[in-house]
């Protein structure tokens, strides 16, 4: 079941991010497993967590459901909440695939590219 028609990444369930991120993705020789990290640098969660609670996880959801992470940080510059880093491991190619129709949706969405390095 559909939770929202658009791709969107949320760390407070039910309020998507705003700020689009930087992804660094990254797959073992074998392809059996991976890590994407995305960088958020001055995050809107940062303007609604006062009123909306605190960061519970990282949400990515799409029409075929959610991925979830727990592994988020924040980094701080002079003591004020510059970024949040969060990190998505994928186990197994199944996971890989469906992390990379989540990511085709949602670079769609946002007029995102793929740039490899």
């Amino acid at each position: 079941m559909a939770m929202t028609s658009r791709p969107s990444i949320q760390f407070i369930q039910g309020t998507d991010e705003q700020t689009i991120p930087d992804v660094r993705l990254t797959k073992s020789r074998d392809g059996s497993n991976g890590v994407a990290i995305f960088t958020f640098e001055q995050p809107s969660v940062f303007d609604s967590s006062a009123e909306l609670g605190d960061i519970t996880g990282f949400y990515m959801i799409d029409e075929e459901g959610t991925l979830s992470s727990v592994d988020v940080s924040a980094k701080f510059v002079n003591g004020k909440p510059a970024a949040v880093e969060a990190k998505y491991v994928m186990r197994t190619p199944r996971d890989w695939d469906r992390f990379m129709r989540f990511m085709e949706r949602y670079s769609q969405a946002n007029g995102l590219q793929f740039l490899k390095k």
